[in-house]
């Protein structure tokens, strides 16, 4: 199964759709977009996962690496996700607690 992701701008933030399985082998091209748009001074990230169908510990990984780089610049890296399997991950790692965790993207750019 590929990877697939989708980025836009909307009020101030970047939205990168993600699409299939975030595993050992797709994790590193979530990656290397996270550190694109640090790079590219993009520091207000949301991760919408609505169409994640797997996530494995290489992806957690990922996503915890990308908020540390956006923490560097004082910045927010944020997930939209709606799926229970992928949300007991969070919260039995207990990454539920490090990142804010929206239903929706639209929950995600109404919050802040």
């Amino acid at each position: 199964m590929d990877l697939t992701l989708a980025t836009r701008d909307v009020d101030g933030k970047t939205i990168v759709a993600v699409g299939g399985e975030i595993d050992v082998y797709t994790a590193p091209k979530l990656r290397d977009k996270i550190t694109e748009l640090v790079a590219a001074g993009v520091y207000d990230i949301v991760i919408d996962m609505e169409a994640v169908e797997f996530l494995d510990s290489t992806g957690l990984g990922v996503l915890v690496g990308g908020l540390k780089k956006v923490r560097a610049h004082d910045g927010s890296l944020q997930l939209v996700c709606n799926q229970d399997r992928l949300l007991k991950i969070f919260r039995i790692t207990g990454l539920a607690k490090v990142f804010v965790i929206h239903e929706s993207a639209d929950a995600a750019l109404a919050g802040s």
